[in-house]
């Protein structure tokens, strides 16, 4: 039974939250019954493939568009002489969220894997064989996409519109009287998208109006960009996006294959689908860039950082600007006086980079992280005391106190589990069996953003209800923890609330990302749940009729379907109420938004602990054991959240040891744009993994006191694994991911 909510505050969460449910979509997914984008086959599809440049750089001087257009099957095929215009320009930048793509509209190649033509076909066997015909010439140009060849370009932000640089402090006076300066130099190299479903696309028009079945994380956003382009209203256009497998970023930005596709179905009055095969996933959606980081502490006689500095050079696409952020991750989590961060950009023959779960936070982190662990041996101390010594009580960046940090707390409850205070100082102290064992940690921490989100909620004659936003759920179980919030929003019991989520249609739940939709979708969805019960209340409590008349708002209370008095327990059933009202249903609306600038940092905190076991003779790292303590406000579904944590943690695993992107240099090209040469964590890496929640109370972040998880868990992580690589070796890589390799070619003995 729903606890009590408070019918006029409408912060206080009842029973549903709190509460570990498996997940409400999880029969149809495991069923095979939940319909993904690429699961539909409308009447008279048509399927689509792109054919992708094999060069960085240059342009396309001849396809064979004959040949391929006389093979079995093919409708159609566009090419940048023939395709379509577009009401916007795909090179224009219509908002700051919106990439510019490609989209036929020249014959120019910025990157490898950019698509060059598109083929319809009644068969997607025949569409592929087409494409494969046209047999692509260029004249190439040298591409430049590394670190090292790249070419500099001036940059006043980073990523999301932040200032590329930032200066508090006077950090000349801090490093001039400092004891002991400390340097690291850290790189982290590309990463690319490879959620289990790739990006998929079904268009069709009926008449002027657009129906799209695609995988997305910010639907509202998608219906207005899809708009812009065609030169449409967003009301002709409806999306559906009920179920993404996967989407870490990549799915809330739109691609220039899903234009091409709308197109199509508009010029051939067909339905079209196209599905990205895996390797063309490696260019157009986004990927996380390689960055080159130096940290500088600057510690005082008894360990306490003075100065920090953190420099971050990455790189971008030639045609657009997104910049990973990495050195934000040094603004707010260690205590300094002096405190000075940059990035500078690159422009690459590659797609351009976007949001990967955790950007900016998760190779800054890893960076700094290692900082820390040099910084606390020059000063004679254990990592964990050093950091507890630099713990900060304010944030450093802007002198904010924190909406809440139970950061302490859980530095003391993952170090008890893991055993740290068994933790030899020296490395090479430990081993299991042959095998070098080492023990490394790191900090987590994730800012706690909210965008904007609507929602509805109807509740029906006979006391059940029905919720309404255009939530996204990716896998991190949206369909559960927001149908726990909207239903303590209504005072019901879970069971008697119906989620409907997933299209346009609904009221927009703001994007899916940033840690933030469980907090932004969730404070709508309760707030719509709230308006229903005031409303109600206005009802029982003005009617003569009602054992609640003359009651006041301030004198009811809502739980499991009924109004109570609070002065005598004198209560009514909602439909009773519904019923003499003569309402078949009552409807309620509410938004969800973070009002005015913020007056308190607000993050979400955690520490990482691991184990390592390193093979001497041929370098091989294993992570035989993780513990995280992360401390995320109000945790909604203790189940799902610690889901996202592992997940977290996992991909952490992946950052450190595997993930790498690999470019020939000659062309430009991917060697390595499959799951069979990019490495990913699998089941045999994963290995034990605890991830702990901590209590935390935060009046401040937004009226329900919910952070985030879905990303914390990635930072520290890394850090904390290329820590404990050192603890175990002796051997400090400045590289992530750490290969065999880069210990065995180190020049130092194993």
């Amino acid at each position: 039974m729903a606890d009590v909510i408070n019918t006029q505050g409408h912060v206080r969460l009842g029973s549903n939250a709190g509460q570990g449910l498996t997940r409400r979509d999880g029969v149809l997914k495991v069923t095979g019954a939940a319909t993904y984008a690429a699961d539909n086959r409308p009447e008279g599809l048509l399927h689509a493939v792109t054919a992708t440049a094999t060069i960085a750089r240059g342009r396309v001087t001849h396809l064979d568009v004959a040949a391929a257009e006389a093979h079995p099957g093919v409708v159609k095929l566009y090419t940048p002489d023939n395709v379509p215009p577009l009401a916007v320009s795909p090179d224009e930048k219509i908002h700051p969220f919106v990439w510019r793509m490609e989209a036929l509209q020249s014959d120019r190649v910025r990157y490898a894997g950019q698509p060059i033509a598109l083929v319809l076909a009644e068969t997607l066997e025949a569409a592929t064989e087409a494409a494969r015909l046209l047999a692509p010439r260029y004249e190439a140009e040298t591409p430049h996409v590394t670190l090292d060849d790249a070419e500099p370009f001036e940059t006043t932000t980073t990523a999301f519109g932040r200032p590329a640089d930032h200066s508090s402090g006077d950090i000349g006076k801090a490093r001039a009287t400092a004891a002991r300066h400390v340097v690291a130099e850290v790189e982290t190299v590309a990463q690319y998208h490879n959620a289990m479903e790739p990006h998929a696309i079904v268009a069709r028009w009926t008449g002027d109006r657009l129906e799209i079945d695609t995988p997305n994380q910010a639907i509202g956003l998608a219906r207005q960009t899809f708009a812009a382009f065609l030169g449409i209203e967003p009301a002709q256009i409806l999306i559906r996006s009920p179920f993404l497998g996967g989407g870490f970023g990549s799915k809330a930005i739109l691609y220039g294959g899903q234009l091409l596709a709308v197109l199509a179905a508009r010029d051939t009055g067909r339905p079209v689908k196209l599905v990205l095969r895996r390797d063309q996933m490696y260019g157009p959606v986004g990927h996380r860039a390689p960055t080159r980081q130096r940290l500088r502490l600057d510690l005082d006689e008894d360990g306490r950082i003075a100065a920090l500095q953190h420099d971050t050079l990455t790189m971008t696409s030639s045609f657009d600007h997104f910049l990973e952020g990495a050195s934000n991750a040094s603004h707010s989590l260690y205590a300094t006086a002096a405190l000075q961060t940059t990035h500078r950009g690159l422009r690459a023959d590659i797609g351009t980079p976007g949001p990967m779960r955790a950007p900016g936070e998760a190779p800054g982190s890893a960076a700094l992280e290692v900082a820390m662990d040099l910084a606390a041996q020059a000063a004679g101390l254990d990592p964990l005391a050093f950091r507890l010594r630099n713990h900060a009580e304010t944030d450093p960046s802007n002198g904010m106190a924190f909406s809440s940090k139970a950061l302490r707390e859980c530095y003391a409850q993952a170090a008890d589990l893991f055993g740290w205070a068994d933790r030899p100082a020296e490395p090479r102290r430990m081993r299991q069996g042959q095998l070098l064992k080492g023990w490394g940690m790191g900090s987590a921490q994730f800012p706690c953003p909210m965008f904007t989100a609507a929602a509805h909620a109807t509740l029906r004659a006979d006391g059940s209800a029905v919720v309404e936003t255009s939530a996204a759920d990716m896998g991190q179980g949206a369909w559960t923890a927001l149908a726990q919030i909207a239903a303590d929003g209504l005072g019901l019991d879970i069971d008697r609330v119906e989620f409907r989520s997933g299209h346009s249609d609904l009221p927009d739940a703001g994007v899916a990302g940033g840690s933030g939709h469980t907090a932004t979708a969730g404070t709508a969805l309760f707030n719509a749940g709230a308006d229903v019960v005031r409303r109600l209340v206005d009802l029982a409590t003005g009617d003569p009729a009602s054992p609640l008349f003359g009651a006041g708002n301030s004198g009811v209370t809502a739980r499991g379907g009924r109004l109570h008095r609070n002065d005598d327990g004198r209560s009514e059933a909602y439909e009773d109420i519904l019923a003499r009202a003569g309402l078949d249903m009552l409807r309620g609306e509410g938004t969800g938004a973070r009002e005015g600038q913020p007056t308190r940092a607000m993050f979400s905190h955690g520490a990482v602990f691991a184990e390592v076991l390193v093979d001497p003779d041929l370098g091989q790292i294993r992570v035989s054991r993780l513990v995280g303590a992360f401390a995320a406000g109000r945790i909604i579904n203790p189940r799902l959240a610690r889901s996202q944590l592992l997940g977290g943690m996992v991909w952490g695993i992946g950052f450190a040891l595997q993930e790498e992107a690999l470019h020939d240099a000659r062309t430009g090209r991917f060697t390595n744009n499959d799951l069979a040469g990019y490495h990913i964590p699998v089941n045999a890496d994963a290995p034990m993994i605890e991830a702990l929640t901590v209590h935390e109370d935060d009046p401040f972040v937004n009226a329900l006191g919910i952070k985030g998880v879905g990303e914390i868990g990635v930072t520290g992580t890394v850090g904390a694994i290329g820590n404990a690589v050192w603890h175990a070796t002796g051997l400090r890589s400045q590289r992530f991911p750490i290969h065999p390799e880069s210990l065995i070619l180190s020049g130092e003995s194993l």
